[in-house]
């Protein structure tokens, strides 16, 4: 209790420290009485004594364990399955108006990339009998599993294909098996933005939704550019719809993905990652442009616009995988995607 007695001639027997601020509320007012603000400054524009919060961890390491997957095996995994499904509905777009000098090294291309990819996809995870296992149930909650099946859907129809279209032997079952390709591309295309996205990595999960339409951007851009630096000039004209398409989805896509996530888009802006996706929007960017330019005359220009649409579409997929890592390494966007609300 206090024994300050208050009389005419003021307050007596005061004993400093011990009394109570009048006006004062507990913790919600500073010792000048101001009330704090949430932006961390009192009412009367004076700092607090307590520092802001940051986001860190305990002694600042790793929250989330570190992915142990080789770039050159999961983002070349993530680049070759894009290309091949795309290069495929390509394939059965050029077969549909006659173009065979466009369809058929489209769908050898499938045939290469899907067979590059699962080859990556199978080292990354040490032993093929481990993608036949995933092969044993169906599992629509997984999207490895369901990618899985995916794949075993898709690739066969691929390879006969380009054999098909390669020899010219049984006509009939080669555009069957195009056709095929084509209705399962666009789920090899998209099911790996999905895929990553599914995981706990911080600049993949909080860009679920963006992700599979940057993916389809990219890999309509890369199969544009297969298809502008094999096929003849004369029969070019689908690749540079297909490639100015691709890179409008992939860049636009990758600004709002980006801006979206707000914070969490701080590993696609330093480093390795910023030098990744700098090099593909202008490669992506110059190579639709050229692709447009070249129209069906220069042999070269449209050359040189299929290597930059195909080198941007990889760098794009490198570069969401070298951000993926760097945000899964700094605590402070693991703590920061858990206690921020939802990009959005």
């Amino acid at each position: 209790m206090s024994e300050a007695e208050v009389t005419r001639d003021g307050v007596r027997h005061r004993r400093p420290g011990r009394e109570a601020v009048p006006g004062g509320r507990g913790g919600s007012r500073g010792r000048g009485g101001g009330r704090r603000r949430r932006n961390g400054r009192k009412g009367r524009g004076e700092r607090t004594m307590v520092p802001d919060a940051e986001f860190t961890s305990y002694y600042g390491r790793p929250i989330l364990k570190q992915p142990t997957w080789k770039a050159l095996d999961i983002a070349g995994y993530l680049f070759l399955g894009g290309l091949a499904g795309a290069s495929s509905l390509l394939a059965a777009a050029a077969q549909a108006s006659g173009r065979p000098g466009l369809a058929r090294p489209c769908k050898i291309g499938a045939l290469g990339a899907i067979s590059l990819s699962t080859a990556a996809l199978i080292h990354d995870l040490g032993r093929p009998g481990r993608f036949a296992n995933m092969l044993r149930v169906m599992k629509p909650t997984s999207p490895m599993s369901v990618g899985s099946w995916i794949l075993a859907a898709y690739g066969p129809a691929a390879g006969v294909a380009a054999v098909t279209g390669a020899t010219g032997l049984f006509p009939r079952i080669g555009r069957a098996a195009t056709g095929w390709a084509a209705l399962t591309g666009p789920a090899v295309v998209t099911y790996t933005g999905v895929l990553i996205a599914d995981t706990a990595i911080p600049v993949w999960h909080g860009a679920y939704r963006e992700m599979p339409f940057l993916f389809a951007g990219s890999a309509a851009a890369s199969a544009g550019g297969l298809g502008l630096l094999t096929a003849p000039t004369a029969e070019n004209g689908p690749a540079r719809s297909t490639a100015a398409f691709g890179a409008a989805l992939d860049l636009g896509t990758g600004i709002v993905m980006r801006r979206r996530l707000g914070p969490l888009a701080e590993p696609y802006e330093q480093g390795k990652a910023a030098r990744l996706m700098r090099a593909a929007e202008v490669l992506t960017g110059t190579g639709a442009v050229a692709g447009l330019l070249a129209g069906g005359r220069s042999r070269s220009l449209a050359t040189v616009a299929g290597a930059a649409l195909l080198a941007g579409s990889a760098a794009t997929r490198f570069a969401v995988f070298e951000a993926g890592r760097a945000s899964a390494a700094d605590p402070k966007y693991v703590v920061q995607s858990q206690r921020s609300p939802e990009p959005g």
